[in-house]
């Protein structure tokens, strides 16, 4: 398996919020751009989803793949792993850390790694991680705190 990027940010808003946005795949592209679609094809018994469909364009890469998700009990931690190899994708494996920090925001580590199909330098994949987890932070960042000024 690759290497694994991880990254962090500090998302102004409680961590049941920012896991509340997290689950909530259907609405994935009214706020991150590269997902054009993400469906919940199987739920657990609590309703979380188990198992999404995504259908994503980046522009430089258009896929379709199903990833298959775990959760913390206190969603402290939700994990993801591609089903199965996709048109770009061999793997996927990725994870959100939730911590709540005392004055009320929570710190959010992001890892991914991902094993491509087509082959693709490692300074280039490196770069790739890192672009879709610096994109993915700040989206969500974004969409949580935007969320909350509405409340």
């Amino acid at each position: 398996m690759a290497d694994s990027s991880t990254q962090s940010t500090i998302i102004g808003a409680p961590p049941d919020r920012v896991a509340a946005v997290i689950c909530d795949f259907p609405s994935y592209p009214e706020w991150t751009d590269a997902v054009r679609r993400a469906e919940v094809v199987e739920e657990y018994e609590d309703g979380y989803a188990s198992q999404v469909r995504f259908t994503i364009d980046a522009g430089v890469m258009a896929d379709e793949y199903v990833l298959a998700y775990e959760y913390a009990e206190d969603l402290s931690r939700i994990e993801w792993h591609l089903v199965e190899p996709s048109k770009m994708q061999k793997a996927q494996r990725g994870s959100y850390d939730l911590v709540g920090n005392p004055d009320g925001t929570t710190t959010v580590t992001y890892t991914l790694e991902v094993e491509l199909s087509v082959a693709m330098l490692g300074m280039f994949r490196r770069k790739a991680e890192k672009m879709i987890m610096d994109t993915a932070l700040k989206q969500l960042k974004r969409r949580v705190e935007a969320s909350g000024a509405a409340h």
